[in-house]
């Protein structure tokens, strides 16, 4: 039997765990919260801050690194929230 080459072997992905798919819906709505908002009010930190909470998950698996990245951009939301 011929063997497959590297590239064309299948990947093994795990599937993620229920904490970080919590961490993806949470930061994902709280994201579109203040994206949302952001434009409501013209503030542009806060606009590309809801656009980073929304797209950050897609690029980040480990669940510890998702909750960490997730509070440090909701304590730029805190920041920023006055700015204009």
């Amino acid at each position: 039997m011929p063997r497959c080459p590297q590239s064309l072997r299948p990947t093994s992905k795990r599937m993620p765990t229920p904490s970080a798919l919590f961490a993806n819906l949470l930061f994902g709505l709280i994201g579109a919260a203040v994206f949302m908002y952001g434009k409501r009010v013209v503030n542009f930190p806060l606009i590309g801050i809801g656009l980073t909470l929304m797209a950050y998950t897609w690029f980040v698996s480990e669940t510890w690194l998702l909750y960490g990245i997730g509070l440090a951009l909701c304590a730029g939301v805190y920041w920023f929230r006055d700015w204009s």
